[in-house]
């Protein structure tokens, strides 16, 4: 009988039993509802390789994509007050802080590293979705602080990522204070004259699009990325009309002139290295075609009349000529 239950049954089990599958294996398009193979998305930089729809992407992806090799050099990011308003409303403040840390990984919503993107040292922050929506609170503002002090420092430009529904709603009027400070952020680094560059994506909202995100030199967003203030049914219902096919849509800001281009993520390494190599390494003095200096139409007959006493002979009258 031992024989049978130890030995036999086991291996009859084995081969009736069906074998554990691993459950992410497969992913599902949001957008088209295709199951796509976890490997095969990934390698596709997680963009649908049916509809092309940009799905989310963690902070430690989205930076071993855009810098070269993957390698960064993590910025330490000061630790603020975790609940400074003792908030609580189903959930305390706190648990939610840790249940968002404990499955990200991080402290807070923002990482920020220092690294190179086609050889072009760059200071990268980076918002992460995952952890409360992206929601920007104190942690977030001293995040965008450092990582303009350290692009200061390091005489490299500023690439912020942003993935957001906008502040903090636990922390209350300190979250809506980091909007003036992210501002200021920007500010130091126009002010050592280096570049601020935004790539924008899905969702950035509220206090984000607010502040900062709308204030790029260059601003780049993902295509069908949503950027927007307040969502769309509370617009529709305040101005009791029905909105535009893909309001609030990346395609639709960069047809009205809110950002300067919208590139798919498989091409966004290439784009910034380019416009980095533009803004950092300009063509040298030889090899930029200057205009050739011409005289208006009233500066030549300023210049015909040479017996004019005012005139030396064959002179033009240098207002005139302006």
């Amino acid at each position: 009988m031992n024989w049978l239950t130890n030995f036999v049954r086991p291996k009859i089990r084995a081969l009736v039993q069906s074998k554990d599958v691993p459950e992410n294996l497969w992913e599902k398009c949001p957008n088209c509802g295709a199951m796509v193979f976890h490997r095969e998305l990934e390698n596709n930089q997680r963009v649908c390789p049916h509809c092309s729809h940009h799905l989310r992407i963690p902070a430690k992806r989205r930076l071993e994509m855009l810098l070269d090799d993957g390698a960064y050099d993590r910025v330490d990011l000061p630790k603020p007050l975790s609940d400074p308003l003792k908030f609580r409303d189903n959930k305390r403040y706190t648990d939610r802080l840790r249940d968002a840390q404990n499955k990200t990984g991080e402290t807070d919503a923002i990482m920020v590293a220092r690294g190179k993107m086609g050889g072009h040292p760059i200071v990268v922050a980076v918002f992460d979705f995952g952890f409360m929506g992206g929601s920007m609170g104190i942690a977030v503002g001293q995040g965008l602080v450092t990582a303009a002090e350290a692009a200061v420092k390091a005489k490299a430009p500023l690439l912020v990522v942003p993935a957001s529904g906008g502040a903090r709603m636990q922390e209350g009027i300190l979250s809506l204070m980091q909007m003036p400070r992210s501002v200021i952020a920007v500010e130091m680094v126009r002010e050592a004259g280096l570049p601020y560059i935004v790539l924008i994506t899905d969702p950035t909202t509220g206090g984000v699009t607010a502040s900062f995100a709308m204030l790029g030199d260059i601003a780049i967003a993902e295509p069908g990325a949503i950027i927007g203030f307040a969502g769309p049914r509370v617009i529709e219902e305040t101005i009791r009309e029905t909105l535009p096919d893909g309001f609030q849509r990346s395609e639709y800001l960069l047809e009205h002139g809110m950002v300067d281009m919208v590139v798919d993520r498989r091409e966004l390494r290439g784009t910034l290295i380019r416009l980095l190599t533009l803004i950092r390494q300009p063509a040298p003095p030889e090899a930029i075609a200057l205009p050739v200096a011409t005289t208006t139409a009233r500066a030549k007959g300023k210049a015909s009349n040479t017996n004019d006493p005012k005139h030396g002979a064959g002179t033009i009258d240098r207002k005139a000529a302006e």
